[in-house]
Formats: structure tokens, C-alpha cells, sequence
């Protein structure tokens, strides 16, 4: 059973820095890239970074370039979103899941982890 596991949101200031966590089960992690994705209210849940299976390419949407990194440890089947220089429209619920341009369990979307930038 494919499972996702987001942690490491909260509450924090403008231009302020948080660190996510995702870890995943059910599958198996190498072979596939791994993505973060955002949903704020109202909106569509959007792509924001993604990293290949072996970490040698990573995408980022053009909101989020320069700020935020992604990165992944294999040996413990987690991706992490490095978010820096935060700002209030960052503000929505993080996932993760398995590929690099889509999500390949699209119907197994973990709990999420909510990020809110507000002073």
C-alpha cells in the first residue's frame, strides 16, 4: 500500500524558513523522481519542485526558483523541500509523491503539511 507522510509546516514570518519532510512506503523509492506539490484555498494543486530518481536533475516552478531546494535520501525513502526567503502567496498545504512531472499515485495523496507566511 503506497503511503506519504508530510511533516515540518507551520506558522512563520515573511521571508522566514521552514524545512518538509515527506516520507514514503509501498513502492519502491529508486525508481522513481519524487515531487512536492501545493494546494492553496480555492486553487488548483500545483507542481512546485521535483528531483529525479537519482538526484542529478531537479525542476522547480518559476514562483519558487532561487528559494527553495529539493532534495532526496534514498537509504530512507524521504524527499525533503529546503523553503527559504517565505512569502504569504507560499502559503497553502504541501504534498509529495512519486514521479517527476506528474503524480504517479495520484489517488494515494498523503495528509499534508500546512504552511501559512503571515506576520
Amino acid at each position: 500500500q503506497v503511503r506519504y507522510v508530510e511533516s515540518g509546516g507551520g506558522l512563520v514570518q515573511p521571508g522566514g524558513s521552514l524545512r518538509l519532510s515527506c516520507t514514503a512506503s509501498g513502492f519502491t523509492f529508486t525508481t522513481y523522481g519524487m515531487a512536492w506539490y501545493r494546494q492553496a484555498p480555492g486553487k488548483d494543486r500545483e507542481l512546485v519542485a521535483s528531483v529525479a530518481k537519482s538526484s542529478g536533475s531537479t525542476n522547480y516552478v518559476d514562483s519558487v526558483r532561487g528559494r527553495f531546494t529539493i532534495s532526496r535520501d534514498n537509504t530512507k525513502n524521504m524527499v525533503i523541500l529546503q523553503m527559504t526567503n517565505l512569502k504569504p502567496e507560499d502559503s497553502a498545504v504541501y504534498y509529495c509523491n512519486a514521479g517527476f512531472k506528474y503524480p504517479v499515485h495520484a489517488t494515494s495523496w498523503g495528509q499534508g503539511t500546512q504552511v501559512t507566511v503571515s506576520s
